[in-house]
């Protein structure tokens, strides 16, 4: 048993038993070792930005790593973007990347880099591996540190020589550190907080699982306060017969008012709402000045614990509040966004996965869609775009029994649409719907939000993707998955319809 060997059965045995994967030279004696080695599902990309994405999707949907097969420094500098993705999301991620074997090193070949360094700043465990016999070691000390709470990518770097030669180890699964139990005074310190009215829990990662909420349901009922969640959340179970937690906007205004009221924010699991980017005379944060933030369990602690333990001090037995099953009705002509939402949320299939990453034209889906069926929704905590194909992809591989939906803006689409080509030849189960406005709308805004003043024709420039317009129907069609274009929405209730329907991966643009 050679090097490679040893680490897929390492994987295996420490229930890793999908590879996402893009590989190279350096990687070859893995990819032989596949076939002597049963059991590890081996799902190809066509760049490894989709193999990242796919990953993190896979890890949001299981609790638990795929890995991924990436070559040298440049494959895993391609992934990067959703790498970064991955680690806002928390996401469990074992990476293993090739490197040239380590006699060959010191000749300075030309794809030699630092992979280490690449890996760090995404990664929260990184390691060369030394020989043979401590792959196995290696491989479960990885897929443990990206288990450990609160989650995140560990890359192990599998030199050439150390995959090829005899002696490979298989080394049993380690331990996973419990999350740390919250002391008893922040439990109370929250409840005399949120007694006192005007407050809110601001929820993310486990916090936003149908079990969790309930209890945070309770502590609503108890004392008033509001459920919240980051802008950009990991993924939340929601829908009907589920406690709804209201998303923080993400344009600075509307967040501002939406949190004016609040004087106290109890952070359960999360961060602390923080605006995306700075702007001039507006300040870092939305809460109103004066805003009081606690932290009840950090991103490490045991949050689900903590919000029970807060339900008995403040005697919270109510039952939480529910949404209600309710559809609106399909409506008809002229394309507007409120019409999109309303389709969508007409059409949803119930227990389907949505991954969303239709920005600036999507804004009204998540309120427009609380009420539809139970469901899980997918977004990008780390804003590097290029996220929702491949992450579909990662929930499809996952979840093989479920729809997927994937919500797509047609900039951001093409920079991975590669995961089209993976959606075919997988036969994955995902109707994919492209928000084809043609222009980088979201960065219009932020032009005047900045204060840069108006655009002139070479800014109008950088913000424009026509001319020419993108045929995302025929890219669809070149890489294997059946499309359409629809400009009304009657047409769109109709192939968005029958897309959600019929199994295997299906594409509707709509023109905007």
């Amino acid at each position: 048993m050679n090097g490679a060997e040893g680490l897929i059965r390492t994987l295996l045995a420490c229930g890793v038993d999908t590879c996402f994967t893009n590989p190279g030279t350096s990687e070859m004696h893995f990819v032989a070792a596949l076939d002597r080695v049963e059991g590890m599902r081996c799902v190809l990309g066509l760049f490894e930005g989709v193999v990242t994405g796919a990953a993190d999707g896979y890890g949001r949907m299981k609790d638990r790593p795929a890995s991924t097969l990436m070559h040298l420094g440049p494959g895993l500098g391609n992934g990067l973007a959703n790498l970064h993705n991955a680690r806002r999301a928390y996401t469990p991620i074992v990476n293993v990347v090739g490197d040239h074997a380590i006699p060959h090193l010191p000749y300075d070949p030309p794809l030699a880099s630092d992979i280490e360094g690449i890996a760090r700043s995404n990664s929260r465990w990184v390691k060369t591996t030394k020989s043979p016999q401590a792959v196995g070691a290696d491989a479960a000390e990885a897929v443990a540190a990206s288990m450990t709470a609160p989650g995140g990518s560990a890359t192990l770097i599998l030199p050439a020589d150390v995959a090829w030669t005899e002696g490979g180890a298989v080394a049993k699964p380690l331990a996973v550190r419990a999350r740390r139990k919250v002391d008893e005074a922040r439990v109370r310190a929250a409840a005399e907080a949120l007694r006192k009215g005007a407050g809110a829990l601001v929820l993310n990662g486990p916090m936003l699982r149908e079990k969790a909420l309930a209890a945070c349901g309770r502590v609503a009922a108890a004392t008033g306060a509001e459920l919240l969640c980051p802008t950009q959340m990991n993924r939340a179970e929601r829908g009907a017969g589920r406690v709804n937690v209201d998303r923080i906007p993400y344009v600075v205004e509307s967040a501002q008012k939406r949190l004016a009221h609040l004087r106290t924010l109890v952070l359960v699991n999360s961060k602390m709402p923080v605006n995306f980017f700075a702007y001039p005379g507006k300040p870092a944060v939305p809460m109103a000045e004066g805003c009081e933030v606690l932290t009840l369990a950090d991103l490490e602690e045991d949050g689900v614990d903590a919000v029970q333990r807060l339900c008995e001090v403040l005697s919270a037995t109510q039952a939480p509040k529910v949404e209600d099953l309710r559809r609106p009705s399909l409506p008809t002509g002229a394309v507007t966004l409120e019409g999109i939402a309303a389709v969508i949320a007409a059409l949803m299939p119930e227990n389907v996965i949505v991954s969303d990453e239709s920005i600036t034209s999507g804004r009204g889906l998540v309120p427009a869609t609380k009420n539809t069926p139970p469901h899980d929704w997918l977004v990008n905590p780390g804003g590097s775009i290029g996220f929702a194909m491949p992450v579909a992809v990662g929930a499809a591989v996952a979840c093989p029994d479920r729809k997927v939906l994937c919500l797509q803006s047609d900039g951001s689409g093409m920079y991975t649409n590669q995961a089209l080509w993976t959606m075919a030849r997988e036969s994955l189960d995902i109707t994919t719907l492209v928000f084809a406005n043609r222009t980088y709308e979201i960065l219009k805004g932020e032009l005047r939000n900045v204060g840069a003043g108006e655009p002139g024709r070479k800014a109008r420039d950088m913000l424009e993707i026509g001319r020419p317009d993108l045929d995302w129907v025929s890219l669809a069609k070149a890489q294997g998955v059946p499309g359409v274009r629809v400009e009304d929405l009657d047409s769109l209730a109709r192939e968005l319809g029958g897309a959600l329907r019929e199994p295997g991966p299906r594409l509707v643009e709509i023109r905007m």
